[in-house]
């Protein structure tokens, strides 16, 4: 018996929704990247991109347990001297909900042209709307 290793055009790729309300930030970006990469299905092929297109509703509601809304630190260096700013998690939020859930997904994947190609297929939304309807995507508890 040998091993199957899915190709690039022999599977079909789905539409998953994952609703952020009231879920602690790290145990949904893990299922967010496991369904990016495809790993929840049976046809997981560790070098092809054989994962689901997630959309992510809610993302301002999501959940950070204990001290992290003030004691979680982002920071981004724009390469220039003296260039690195820190924001903590609370100042994060009101100003961009998507990039908590996205720091965290993009965490958790590979850093390469697959995990970028990956990273891509991440939609995430603040609201409880997403216009991705058309393609019927199915809510993941």
């Amino acid at each position: 018996m040998k091993t199957y290793l899915a190709k690039r055009g022999e599977f079909v790729r789905k539409h998953v929704v994952f609703d952020a309300a009231n879920v602690p930030l790290g145990r949904l970006a893990v299922k967010i990247a496991n369904a990016l990469r495809g790993k929840d299905q049976p046809t997981y092929t560790p070098h092809v991109d054989t994962g689901a297109i997630v959309i992510v509703i809610n993302a301002e509601k999501v959940l950070l347990t204990g001290n992290k809304e003030i004691g979680k630190i982002y920071d981004s260096f724009s390469g220039y001297r003296s260039g690195l700013k820190h924001a903590r998690a609370e100042e994060v939020r009101a100003k961009h909900p998507d990039k908590l859930i996205r720091d965290a997904v993009w965490g958790m994947l590979p850093h390469g042209r697959l995990g970028r190609a990956q990273y891509r297929k991440l939609k995430v939304y603040a609201g409880a709307e997403h216009p991705h309807t058309a393609q019927n995507p199915e809510l993941v508890k």
